[in-house]
């Protein structure tokens, strides 16, 4: 299978959306209409394509994220579908990474969600261009115009509609394309392959005339050579509010809105020509920069074949029969079977086996992947989400990943001895494929600590070592991941002086710490004279120093957010090594944190509860009493949203609990927002069990 269309005739794109705003029932739609599929999957039979794992067909959502290749009107359109679920919202940001526009679904009912505002900001990270697709618009309280305004108000968006209803709820039957000017009903018989189009209603015109005037002056207002034709009063062509709307779309001045049912397949077509007529290609997205890794220097790829090659990894999936299947995006050159290619990330010469192109967990053999296409490689050994891959004679780091921190850890063994070195080794792919997913030891119990984003994440994850590596675990209760910072300044002189089989240890170091921001991490920084400190001995120091914040100094959590300075010290000409500044480091930064006013941190998450008006009271006493703080309570269709921001400790089983309470008619969604510090009284309790991830 070669590639289907030239660099300026391909669409890499992602769909996004909260948890059921009909993301993954859009995309079956897409690639039904489009010839890729002969019938329409539905998410509620678990036979959609993107949604191929066990997993996500028994639960009816979207768990990883899924690749494939549709052609419309002579574009190539590589398509990712992205989990809607905060657990797994590491897939969005990696997929965000080498995509060139989006498509963010979102329900006319419910509007802008709290992972809506998530994926939005993490596609501003990216500079994505996006097209907003308003779901179900069948539905009772479908509301586009409120879904536009809460895209103003919660996302700082610029949303530009580019459609009008004849009817809205259960009257939903066509739309009014307000650049071409035309009316379009979709076939009930044909489930919306098949679509007539024609004049406006008599009884819309009018007001399909005042909305296509506005959409004029929206478009002139945010691109300067249409503004020129309004102004001199010429005549404006459906081509040319096509071609400015893409200008602004790309240069993000502008969210084309459209409208439509996935469900009842209406508007998926419009959706479509939208993609193609609107969304960049690989080559409007411009050149990629990257770091020359033997000088540091800043070097450019062109998107062009004829450039060297590079490419990231930005996915990694374990397949039992061929091993780790590695998701690439080109950006310049070519990746040919066979190629041997530099990982230059890691140092490390990859060969190039097998190259294929993914239709969700199936595969189609490929020769070789120009630049601006995606595909996936079969047989590279070292590569890693993020790292990337170029010509070993013209060397390039592309800029990688920052994955957040897990917040949630479990405690896991195998059910005997015998399966110890299967879980080590299945734990290890899992953590390939997933940079959330954390497994390590803790020092004191030796137990294996598994950490993620979620209760759900890491019940998915245990229930793959059952399924896929054939490994059955015990796991324990829900640990979670506390971290320590301080809130003073403090200065400490540590000096190390010991004699060890005739040899004496000399370090001496001056640290001073303080608060950084929240978010801030760990900085280590050296003012130390030379002659104090030699250079040598300060990467012992950081050693040291970064070593000791992983231990904390309250309960035996990280410490983070701390500025950490070495102002000085001694040395010894003949007893000084790295080990004994190490120690010295180690000891110092300990003392000086017990000093500088230590805090335990708990992970702080923001809740949003949908539920009857009757049932407001209850929900709200409930996350008092969760330690929760509310921020916020709107009225949205006919019931209430609560919004709150509870401590991650106090929400384990929530979701029973919330079921139980409103009989069921009650759902929320959570996601992790900072880190905050604890109560003392809280405190106090945590650290004398010693619990954390």
């Amino acid at each position: 299978m070669a590639r289907l269309a030239a660099i300026e005739q391909t669409r890499n794109l992602g769909v996004m959306a909260h948890i059921d705003a009909g993301k993954t029932t859009t995309t079956e739609r897409i690639l039904h209409y489009a010839g890729v599929t002969s019938r329409m999957g539905e998410v509620h039979e678990g036979s959609t394509v993107t949604d191929w794992m066990q997993q996500e067909q028994e639960r009816g959502i979207s768990i990883t994220a899924a690749s494939t290749t549709f052609s419309w009107r002579g574009c190539q359109c590589n398509l990712v579908d992205t989990p809607g679920h905060v657990d797994f919202t590491v897939e969005v940001e990696r997929c965000m990474r080498v995509l060139d526009g989006a498509v963010v679904v979102l329900c006319a009912v419910r509007g802008v969600e709290p992972q809506t505002e998530t994926v939005w900001r993490q596609a501003d990270r990216y500079a994505i261009p996006r097209i907003a697709f308003v779901n179900k618009c069948d539905r009772v309280g479908a509301d586009p115009g409120a879904v536009t305004s809460q895209m103003r108000v919660r996302l700082g968006a610029n949303p530009i509609v580019l459609q009008l209803p004849h009817a809205l709820e259960e009257e939903f039957d066509g739309l009014i394309d307000l650049i071409r000017g035309r009316s379009r009903v979709w076939d009930e018989a044909s489930r919306g392959v098949r679509y007539r189009d024609g004049e406006v209603p008599a009884h819309l015109r009018d007001e399909a005339a005042l909305a296509r005037s506005e959409l004029v002056e929206n478009i002139a207002e945010v691109d300067d050579e249409l503004m020129a034709k309004f102004l001199a009063d010429a005549d404006i062509t459906a081509d040319d509010l096509l071609a400015a709307l893409r200008r602004a779309t790309i240069s993000l001045k502008a969210v084309p809105v459209l409208l439509g049912s996935a469900l009842y397949n209406k508007g998926v077509q419009d959706l479509l020509d939208a993609i193609v007529d609107l969304l960049p290609s690989p080559a409007d997205r411009g050149p990629q920069t990257g770091v020359e890794p033997a000088t540091g220097e800043r070097v450019v790829r062109q998107p062009a074949v004829d450039q060297p090659t590079s490419a990231v990894a930005f996915k990694i999936m374990n397949d039992p029969q061929v091993g780790p299947v590695t998701y690439l995006r080109v950006y310049s050159g070519a990746v040919r079977t066979g190629d041997q290619l530099l990982n230059a990330t890691r140092g490390k010469l990859e060969k190039v086996g097998r190259l294929v192109r993914m239709h969700a967990n199936r595969r189609s053999e490929l020769k070789e992947l120009e630049a601006g296409d995606i595909g996936a490689a079969i047989g590279l050994r070292t590569a890693a989400t993020g790292d990337t891959l170029c010509d070993p004679a013209a060397p390039i780091v592309l800029d990688g990943l920052e994955f957040p921190s897990p917040v949630i850890g479990v405690a896991i063994e195998p059910e005997n001895q015998e399966e110890q070195d299967r879980l080590t080794r299945a734990l290890e792919a899992l953590a390939v494929e997933d940079p959330t997913f954390r497994v390590s030891t803790d020092p004191e119990s030796q137990q294996t600590i598994i950490s993620g984003m979620g209760e759900l994440h890491l019940e998915i994850l245990v229930d793959r070592l059952a399924r896929e590596f054939q490994v059955q675990a015990r796991v324990g209760r829900p640990q979670v991941a506390y971290r320590e910072t301080v809130t003073a300044r403090a200065e400490v002189d540590r000096k190390l002086v010991r004699e060890v089989g005739g040899r004496g240890q000399y370090g001496h170091v001056r640290l001073a710490v303080e608060p950084a921001p929240r978010g801030a991490g760990l900085s280590f920084s050296s003012q130390a004279p030379a002659d104090q400190v030699p250079r040598e001995f300060i990467p012992a120091v950081r050693a040291g120093v970064e070593e000791a914040a992983e231990r904390g100094v309250v309960g035996g959590f990280p410490l983070v957010d701390l500025a950490v300075t070495l102002l000085g010290g001694s040395h010894h000409q003949v007893d000084s090594s790295e080990i004994s500044f190490k120690i010295a480091a180690f000891q110092a930064l300990q003392e000086a944190a017990r000093a500088a006013g230590p805090v335990l941190l708990e992970p702080v998450m923001a809740v949003e509860v949908v539920c009857p008006v009757s049932d407001v009271g209850d929900v709200i006493g409930d996350l008092s009493a969760r330690r929760g703080k509310i921020t916020g309570i709107e009225t949205r269709s006919g019931v209430q949203v609560v919004a709150a921001l509870v401590p991650l400790a106090t929400m384990f089983g929530y979701a029973t609990d919330l079921r139980s309470r409103t009989q069921g008619r009650a759902t929320y969604s959570m996601q992790f927002l900072h880190y905050a510090e604890m109560p003392t009284s809280v405190r106090d309790g945590v650290v004398a069990k010693g619990t954390g991830a």
